[in-house]
């Protein structure tokens, strides 16, 4: 097993519950994981198999260019688009930070965790 990770991108979106949230957006923090599936690894095509600047733009692309209610959705939709676009990922996981949140109180940001295997 191989795991190729990158951690906190930030994009600008416009993802929220509440509508004002996804007319004036903020700032959201990505990390995400890849494992690469053993068999492709064994067979030495793990050099070509995942291209960070790819997943990098995906990401950049899904968050900008979308709007979803929940960061679970968003993480969701993010796990499809790297399975239809690299096919040696066998298993992501999606963490998405939001650091403006709708709360009283002090806090650093909201997490998601969207883990995801590739479906047989």
């Amino acid at each position: 097993m191989v795991k190729i990770s990158i951690h906190n991108m930030m994009f600008y979106g416009f993802h929220g519950y509440y509508e004002y949230e996804r007319e004036q957006g903020q700032k959201f923090f990505f990390d995400v994981e890849m494992i690469v599936r053993d068999d492709d690894v064994k067979a030495g095509v793990i050099n070509d198999s995942v291209d960070t600047a790819r997943v990098y733009d995906l990401l950049k692309d899904a968050t900008e260019n979308t709007r979803f209610q929940t960061l679970a959705e968003l993480g969701n939709y993010i796990s499809d688009k790297l399975f239809s676009k690299f096919e040696h990922i066998d298993e992501c996981i999606i963490r998405i930070r939001k650091p403006s949140v709708p709360i009283a109180g002090p806090i650093d940001y909201v997490e998601v965790e969207v883990r995801r295997k590739k479906s047989a």
